[in-house]
């Protein structure tokens, strides 16, 4: 007896189980980067298939009207005398984060240019899509100390979506969040409205609002060793004087860190925070971060340019660093471990990948709500235009 047909047997059971039996999860995948070690994966270099624009009231535009230009003080003048706090709180409008916005800005993105992505129709069906901030999360997982994730995955038409659930823990943090951490967080937005104007050639304008429900975000390609990605990012602004005005390579990343004095300080912001600095600037292919650091009393008056490909230089001799191939191992063994562990295609069943620091990535797999991310809106549109499989003519 032909042994494969009894496997295809078995597949065709499997399938005919009711709705309501779950699969049975997989095992589970270590963090330790020593297991992580080798040589540097495949990166395919992100292209940007398309953007979109999030307005003050947080609605989605298939267009790029909240793209910011980047401003920088003059380099020969005194140097910048940024005061962080100004406009806090009576000038700032925070997005509401008890949304729960999973990848639907994303999901809207992709309806609207279904039919014309590049790598040809079948090229979504192999992807995996979600966002830039969870491939950034789990770069840094195997040097993670602080914080875990957790990361919902659904398979549906081949593609397998990943979307981040916020844990208990994180929740809590959240709500509980002490004054002084709300106003860091206004400090950073604070930063992005004294280096970007609204248009080319223009200058910043700090007097007005910061509202973080506006938003432009870049959707890119790109591959991962073999897993084809599409992902998206939110973007700072564009540099109108790079020599290549073409995106991702013209984007600039802005942050804020308090100033250093010591030696120490230094060793632990190159290990811990240009770590995720470097994560979330290398994946969209983001050349360039600019950082500016604050003194205690909120104001910033120097700039620095963290080159995304140098960052690596600073801990390249530190025992205690961190190293890039370990991170992109870390993310390319995950990536395989969910494409076969979510192998059911359906939007309503969901696997739930845990981890905390100190543990490997776990699983779990449930039905429908609260853990069901895929709009019935996107899954209806999907289906519609989604060819089924041709019937066999009955025989006359």
């Amino acid at each position: 007896m032909d042994p494969r047909g009894t496997k295809r047997g078995a597949e065709k059971t499997e399938v005919a189980e009711p709705r309501n039996k779950l699969p049975r999860p997989a095992a589970s995948l270590p963090t330790n980067p020593a297991l992580y070690s080798g040589p540097f994966p495949f990166y395919r270099r992100p292209s940007e298939l398309g953007c979109f624009s999030l307005d003050a009231q947080r609605q989605y535009h298939g267009d790029a009207r909240a793209l910011r230009y980047y401003s920088p003080p003059p380099t020969n003048g005194p140097g910048p005398n940024f005061d962080l706090r100004d406009g806090y709180p009576d000038r700032y409008q925070p997005r509401d984060e008890e949304v729960q916005e999973r990848l639907n800005h994303l999901l809207c993105w992709l309806l609207e240019h279904r039919g014309r992505l590049e790598g040809g129709p079948g090229w979504l069906a192999e992807a995996i899509v979600t966002w830039r901030g969870h491939l950034t999360k789990l770069l840094t997982t195997p040097y993670e100390r602080q914080e875990g994730w957790q990361l919902a995955a659904s398979r549906f038409q081949g593609t397998l979506y990943l979307s981040e659930v916020e844990t208990p823990k994180a929740r809590a943090q959240r709500l509980a969040r002490p004054p002084l951490l709300r106003e860091l967080m206004y400090m950073g937005y604070k930063f992005e409205q004294y280096m970007c104007a609204d248009k080319p050639g223009s200058s910043p304008d700090p007097s007005g609002e910061v509202n973080t429900n506006v938003a432009f975000c870049s959707v890119l390609r790109s591959r991962l060793g073999s897993h084809p990605l599409l992902f998206s990012g939110e973007v700072d602004c564009t540099d109108p004087q790079t020599p290549s005005t073409q995106p991702p390579t013209c984007y600039v990343e802005l942050k804020t860190s308090k100033e250093m004095h010591s030696p120490g300080q230094w060793r632990s912001f190159y290990r811990h925070k240009l770590l995720k600095w470097w994560a979330q600037s290398f994946l969209p292919g983001v050349p360039n971060v600019v950082a500016g650091f604050r003194n205690p009393e909120g104001f910033v008056s120097s700039l620095k340019t963290f080159p995304t490909m140098k960052m690596f230089d600073y801990v390249r001799n530190d025992r205690d660093g961190w190293n890039p191939s370990v991170c992109m191992n870390f993310c390319a063994a995950f990536l395989s471990f969910a494409q076969s562990t979510v192998v059911q295609d359906d939007p309503r069943l969901v696997h739930l990948f845990s981890w905390e620091p100190g543990g490997p990535v776990t699983v779990s797999v449930h039905r429908d709500a609260p853990y069901a991310f895929l709009p019935i809106w996107y899954v209806e549109a999907m289906t519609q235009d989604f060819p089924s499989p041709p019937k066999t003519p009955s025989p006359k």
